[in-house]
This record gives structure tokens, C-alpha cells and sequence, in this order.
């Protein structure tokens, strides 16, 4: 299993957001080769503007893992993160995160420009995935504004 694999479960995820009416973000946190947390954009089902995909699939995996810490995880995830998970990332010190696509509106660089507000350790990479994460996107919102 590698990085196209795991890219493939966030994009699952995301196909759950977008089959639910949410803004199409899904992400995988791995550990050991193997999934250890799971979620999807619930910001409407849930009614919460924190229900995003990463703070879902990190919630899933502190409590698999029964600690605060994911040093030697990877968070697989759809789109750049936002600053509010860029935040929850940094805390969870987080050893890997690979975004299929970037997003130039709502990403952390928004805020933080080219200065990284991950923790200093974990490395940060654009992996496989950016068309189809983009079009399941431009996908969605073009229904939404029909």
C-alpha cells in the first residue's frame, strides 16, 4: 500500500461528503500501513464549522491510538488543509501530511503565506489525486449553484 492507495480511502471519503451534500473533503490518518482514522466534511449534518474531514479523521485516530500525539502517522486528505486544521495538526504533531489538490482560497497560506504553521517536524507534500479531488469539488458546486 502506498501514498496512491491511501489518497484513493480520503477520496472515498470525500465521494461520502459529496453524496451527503457537504463540501466533497474526505481524509485518512495511517499509521503502520493501516487506517487508523476516518472522516468527511459534516459541517451541515452535524451543524458544527469545525466538522471538517481532518479534525474528524484526527478525533478517530487519538482515540484509536489512545493518545494525543500522531508522530508516525500520515494524514491523507483531499484539499490543503485550512488554517483551523492546519492549527489542530500542529498540535497532534503529526509526522506526514499529503493533500491531493492545493486550494488558493482557504488554505493556510491564506494566512500564513509561505511560512509553515505546521509542527516543525512533520513534513508536508502535494501527492496524487489533485484532478479528480478538484473536479468532485467544481463538481459539486456547480450543482449547488443550479
Amino acid at each position: 500500500m502506498d501514498d496512491q492507495y491511501f489518497m484513493q480511502q480520503a477520496l472515498k471519503e470525500a465521494r461520502k461528503a459529496f453524496d451527503d451534500g457537504e463540501v466533497p473533503i474526505g481524509a485518512v490518518v495511517v499509521a503502520n500501513n493501516q487506517v487508523i482514522g476516518r472522516g468527511y466534511n459534516q459541517v451541515e449534518r452535524l451543524n458544527d464549522s469545525t466538522a471538517h474531514a481532518e479534525m474528524l479523521a484526527l478525533t478517530a485516530a487519538f482515540n484509536f491510538l489512545g493518545s494525543k500525539y500522531l508522530m508516525e502517522a500520515t494524514l491523507y486528505v483531499t484539499l490543503e488543509p485550512c488554517l483551523m486544521c492546519a492549527g489542530a495538526l500542529y498540535w497532534s504533531k503529526i509526522g506526514r501530511i499529503v493533500y491531493a489538490a492545493p486550494d488558493e482560497r482557504h488554505s493556510y497560506r491564506r494566512s500564513t503565506g509561505q511560512q509553515s504553521p505546521f509542527h516543525p517536524k512533520t513534513r508536508l507534500e502535494q501527492g496524487p489525486g489533485g484532478e479528480e479531488s478538484l473536479q468532485l469539488v467544481k463538481t459539486f458546486f456547480e450543482q449547488r449553484r443550479k
